[in-house]
């Protein structure tokens, strides 16, 4: 049954007929044009009467079989014509389908090189999707590698045709401050659906709107649609489902974001030496970037764009000026969320190795306080995947601890240590206060406390007042 339906798929897509019906109607075909012919050849000749005879003789008998077996001869060059056609077809089309196959392995091929730590191996992947592009039929080498921004502010009035103009607004709006950055320097051929869901997610982390990620994905879609009807691309990898669910739970999440932070600092330690241990050449660096966002509230982007001239360690104070972001070409850096600098205590136990970082990055004060292993930037992403967090927070027990949950954890212990709200949304940069008084949640002791003070002050009311005491007269 299976076998059977699949080859039906593949007749309809060739738009073959099945043999018995093109046999027949080969057949009836056949038969009607031989029947024009003669009915032409006897109106041509002025045919009035067929003379008949009652004996058959030889010679007649010979031209009826002579004219049987040419009309045998006839049906089996018909049959053998129809099926030549057919083989022909399916051949067409495997090879077709053999040269697509080819197609995607070279492209994928390309595709893994691109993200190789190794320059050369880099510039072989950009070098063989220029031969990919030369290959590619009916496409040109140019927009075959054209980047998603260059391709989108090209195609916009098309992709955007048919909306009202209250919807243009947000939806230009998503395309410029938030596609753009994150996945303009993409060539439109190289952007995945999995590229797609992580920018998602990197939207839903930033806390953005429900409506403003709706809208900046809807603008995605119609610049996407619009390179597969250009046959850029043969399926649309920005039709992402499942983010609503994830929103959902982020926002669940910052409800009470003190479930997201560590217990204690030895948990912390133990999770930047396992993070270490399981990252390539055991690079330190990865378990000292995650304790310092873990005592510092820091993003990590805003990690990454740290300077060694934005600490004072006369006072130990960290200004916070700008962060890492993605952007047209890589990575790059820009101002932090809140556009405003924002100043962060540097405790007592992350010192010596704040000290020690700065040493080894030298006298520049415009050198990175923190690096990769080859001294580039550094993202949230390149964490993940250079300590294989996901697989590593699992082991310890903790599957669903992110990275931006190391900024709820240094939030968590500065409340915890009776940070005053006003100072604490300071550290954090947070826009709203409501936001940061979500960290001050009471543990049962403070509930108790908090009971024992009033019951203490209820009881100095109900305490009568002291008497005056007596005046004493002297002669």
């Amino acid at each position: 049954m299976f076998r059977r339906r699949s080859r039906s798929l593949n007749e309809r897509e060739l738009r073959l007929w099945k043999v018995g019906r093109a046999l027949v109607l080969t057949f009836v075909a056949a038969v009607l044009v031989a029947g024009g012919v003669f009915y032409g050849l006897v109106v041509l000749l002025d045919f009035q009467e067929i003379d008949t005879a009652a004996k058959l003789d030889a010679k007649t008998l010979f031209d009826l079989v002579k004219l049987s077996f040419g009309v045998v001869a006839g049906a089996g060059a018909l049959v053998a014509l129809v099926v030549a056609y057919r083989r022909q077809r399916l051949d067409e089309a495997g090879a077709h389908r053999e040269a697509t196959r080819l197609h995607t392995e070279r492209f994928s091929q390309a595709v893994d090189k691109l993200g190789s730590d190794s320059p050369a191996v880099r510039l072989g992947g950009v070098h063989a999707l220029a031969g990919l592009a030369d290959d590619a039929p009916g496409l040109s080498p140019s927009l075959a590698t054209m980047k998603l921004a260059e391709y989108g502010n090209a195609n916009m009035d098309l992709a955007l045709r048919g909306l009202e103009l209250k919807t243009l607004d947000p939806y230009l709006s998503g395309w410029r401050t938030r596609v753009v950055p994150a996945l303009g320097h993409l060539a439109v051929r190289m952007i995945t659906n999995g590229a797609v869901d992580r920018t998602v997610q990197n939207w839903i982390a930033d806390e953005l709107s429900r409506s403003t990620i709706k809208n900046t994905i809807a603008v995605l879609v119609r610049v996407m649609e619009q390179a597969v009807r250009d046959g850029i691309i043969k399926v649309n990898p920005a039709r992402v489902t499942g983010w609503q669910k994830l929103y959902k739970q982020a926002e669940d999440e910052l409800l009470d974001p003190r479930a997201l932070a560590l217990p204690d600092w030895e948990t912390l330690v133990t999770l930047a030496d396992a993070l270490v241990a399981a990252s390539h050449d055991e690079y330190r660096g990865w378990g000292e970037v995650v304790i310092f966002a873990a005592c510092t509230a820091a993003r990590i982007g805003e990690i990454s764009g740290c300077r060694v001239g934005d600490i004072d360690t006369t006072q130990w104070i960290w200004t916070v000026r700008r962060q890492t972001t993605p952007a047209p070409g890589g990575l790059s850096d820009k101002g932090t969320k809140g556009k405003r600098a924002r100043k962060v205590p540097i405790v007592e136990e992350i010192r010596p190795l704040v000290a020690q970082r700065i040493l080894s990055a030298g006298p520049n004060p415009d050198a990175r306080l923190f690096t990769g292993p080859r001294g580039g930037r550094i993202s949230t992403a390149v964490l993940r995947d250079a300590t294989h967090w996901d697989d590593v927070v699992t082991k310890l027990g903790y599957e669903h601890l992110r990275r931006h949950d190391l900024r709820h954890t240094a939030l968590t212990w500065f409340a915890d240590a009776g940070v005053q709200v006003h100072v604490l949304r300071r550290i954090a940069g947070h826009g709203s206060l409501t936001t940061t008084q979500r960290y001050l949640h009471p543990d049962v002791h403070k509930i108790t406390a908090a009971g024992a003070a009033i019951s203490a002050h209820f009881n100095v009311l109900r305490a009568p007042r002291s008497l005056p005491s007596p005046i004493v007269m002297t002669r």
